[in-house]
């Protein structure tokens, strides 16, 4: 983390809390579906027969629908900090049977063994994590040689604006993820980003890093 005096001391208020409301809701699930997931897997590609996991499932369990459908994956494993949520998204993808699954966990302190999987993947989580770097070397430390973290990231320049503030409560340290600053992460984690674009004047990124 950087130190004190290069953080920010204060972000914009939060006046309403809408998290919740686009985390899950429908027009985010096909925002993932139509355009997020295949930018990743154009940078990535697929992890065909593959064991994976998703950090921050939510209640929808969409990024591990499209892991199985678009990726390929053969297992993926899901991790959930909200116990509530768990609970909802094991229903939303009880179709897909013993190729997916969901438990509570902290992204920061993944209970996997190391070199576990072959990709983890991550929308939208890192923003939400107070220590976000610990996520990324979590990432990296349950992935097998070869495998990919995939993530795609809102980033401090358009989670840490006065808008978005007003209305979507994150930590308050200022310290949100930048398109440079991901992939310098992913590098001292011992990750290669293999793939990286960054869209809507830099307020939006998608990274595909590799571990050796």
């Amino acid at each position: 983390m950087p130190p004190p005096s290069l953080r920010p001391t204060t972000v914009p208020p939060t006046y309403v809390d809408a998290n919740r409301l686009w985390v899950d809701s429908r027009p985010r699930a096909a925002v993932q579906r139509r355009f997020e997931a295949p930018v990743l897997l154009r940078l990535g590609g697929p992890v065909a027969g593959g064991q994976a996991l998703e950090l921050g499932t939510g209640r929808r369990g969409t990024g591990l629908r499209l892991a199985v459908e678009l990726f390929g994956a053969a297992r993926v494993e899901g991790v959930e900090l909200h116990p509530a949520s768990v609970a909802a998204c094991a229903t939303a993808v009880r179709d897909l049977g013993d190729r997916v699954g969901v438990q509570a966990g902290d992204a920061t302190a993944l209970t996997a063994a190391d070199a576990s999987y072959d990709a983890v993947f991550g929308y939208h989580v890192l923003h939400h994590a107070p220590a976000w770097r610990d996520v990324v070397r979590e990432a990296a430390r349950v992935l097998r040689p070869g495998g990919r973290l995939y993530s795609c990231e809102m980033t401090a320049r358009i989670v840490d604006s006065r808008p978005l503030r007003a209305v979507s409560r994150h930590p308050t340290d200022g310290d949100r993820p930048t398109p440079a600053g991901l992939a310098a992460v992913c590098s001292a984690a011992g990750l290669t980003v293999t793939g990286q674009e960054t869209r809507f004047a830099g307020c939006w990124t998608a990274l595909v890093a590799t571990k050796p």
